[in-house]
């Protein structure tokens, strides 16, 4: 009863299994850019009128079949669905559902591990721009497949894993929109805690503004600001900036010191929104001044879009550095700035990103007809923003640091758990590990001792104050 089979993929998983919803009916629809990379689930949906695409409910495994979304990992479990309710997608999907033979949550992470996106990838048929998995070569490879319980057991496994990993990130975003209320209500509205009978911010005193605190009229922001704040442009917040270094992809002649580049796709990953694949590059030994320190900024000069600007940025903590076993630097095609007060970095990268988000940053690129630049000396030395009173700067320096050296901490840990799950994924499935079922499940305390996880705890010390 414990024997593992040898079945055709097809044989052991039903693809594209019939569903019913009427045309022109109103229905959930999960959009491709809805499917994270390697991360179980489904971020968002919508509804839209069906007219066609594959369908699916939960329960079932949806997986990209066109380049370079498989390649890229773009696979969801679907859960988001109420029962029994039926939604579609893209016709670029293909929908995976158990069979006799399967579990369902399995089926999820075979259809991820190497030796399936190995297979699927291998079948693809098309031009070489838009390729696509031909869903009828691929039901014909054969795999070797557990027993049932057993693959409801790695599953389990590699599930809690991931779990661990979507609370991280849940706290990571309230703790992320906690300093960005703290950020608004004091710089954007300039409710900030103020000691009236002392005359100067206070962190347990009124808020500013709403407590009658005197506003003057700036004739350059075209706006009120407290009085005694002074608006200046970003440049008078920088110290210094350097240059990226591409170096060289292996060790030769000078260039033997051991960095991993930051690049403009690297950033969101630095700020928790995706995987941070910074490659591993050698530089000269004197270009070491180039290397990024606690409290410098990275900002993406070059590679902007229609719908993106350039300007996208990330900030270096104790933390971040502790997320890579080597020196940072960034590419070329970045900038590395460094402030010349380190209790301005959370005020700097507040006001910076609030700028990115309103789309500013579009009118400061360099009107070409292929990659866009910021004109990023033109900007910071042009825009001008309110530049706050020393001490209410502290005072947020105080209260954003140690959330977002948490952000990071979770981030590294998250880091963690994604190698692990990573490196247990592929034996799992082809029988080099095994799970008794003593072994079943993974506990907070065994996630605790060897992996320093610390989630549950750090969601009541921070999620509620």
């Amino acid at each position: 009863m414990n024997r593992w089979l040898k079945l055709q993929i097809g044989e052991a998983i039903s693809f594209n299994p019939p569903e019913s919803i009427a045309k022109g009916s109103l229905a959930k629809k999960i959009p491709m850019g809805s499917l994270t990379e390697f991360q179980r689930k489904i971020n968002s949906f919508e509804y839209s009128r069906y007219n066609s695409g594959p369908k699916f409910r939960n329960g079932d495994t949806i997986m990209a079949k066109i380049t370079p979304c498989i390649e890229n990992g773009k696979t969801a479990f679907v859960d988001v669905l109420d029962e029994n309710e039926i939604a579609f997608g893209s016709s670029e999907y293909i929908v995976l559902r158990e069979t006799k033979y399967t579990a369902p949550l399995f089926i999820y992470y075979l259809a991820i591990s190497p030796t399936f996106r190995k297979r699927a990838i291998s079948c693809m048929e098309g031009t070489s721009g838009r390729k696509r998995v031909s869903e009828k070569t691929l039901k014909y490879f054969e795999l070797d497949f557990p027993p049932i319980d057993t693959q409801k057991q790695i599953a389990k496994v590699l599930s809690d894993l991931d779990a661990k990993i979507e609370v991280n990130n849940k706290i990571n975003t309230e703790l992320e929109a906690m300093a960005k209320l703290i950020y608004d209500y004091w710089f954007i509205q300039f409710n900030f805690p103020f000691d009236f009978a002392q005359g100067k911010p206070d962190p347990k005193g009124k808020p500013y503004k709403a407590s009658g605190g005197k506003m003057v009229y700036n004739k350059e922001l075209k706006r009120e600001i407290p009085e005694g704040w002074e608006v200046n442009p970003f440049a008078a917040w920088i110290k210094n900036d350097k240059s990226g270094d591409w170096g060289k992809e292996t060790e030769q002649g000078n260039y033997i010191k051991q960095v991993s580049c930051i690049r403009g796709a690297d950033l969101n990953g630095l700020n928790g929104k995706g995987d941070v694949k910074s490659p591993t590059r050698f530089i000269l030994e004197k270009n070491s001044h180039k290397l990024l320190d606690i409290g410098d900024f990275i900002i993406e000069i070059s590679g902007g879009s229609p719908t993106q600007s350039t300007g996208r940025m990330a900030f270096i903590t104790r933390e971040t550095l502790e997320r890579f076993d080597n020196p940072l630097i960034c590419s070329n095609f970045c900038k590395a700035v460094t402030l010349k007060e380190e209790r301005a970095i959370y005020n700097f990268a507040y006001e910076w990103n609030r700028l990115y988000d309103a789309g500013v940053l579009f009118g400061w690129e360099g009107k070409t007809s292929g990659i866009k630049n910021l004109l990023f000396e033109s900007f910071v030395s042009n825009h001008k923003v309110v530049n706050p009173e020393s001490l209410i700067m502290e005072h947020f320096y105080d209260k954003a640091k140690p959330i977002h050296a948490q952000i990071q901490t979770n981030l590294k840990q998250n880091q963690k758990l994604s190698e692990l799950r990573d490196w247990l994924l592929p034996m799992l499935m082809n029988g080099q590990v095994t799970i008794s079922k003593d072994e079943l499940g993974i506990t907070n305390a065994e996630f605790r001792n060897d992996l320093g996880m610390v989630a549950e705890e750090n969601a009541t010390k921070y999620g509620k104050n």
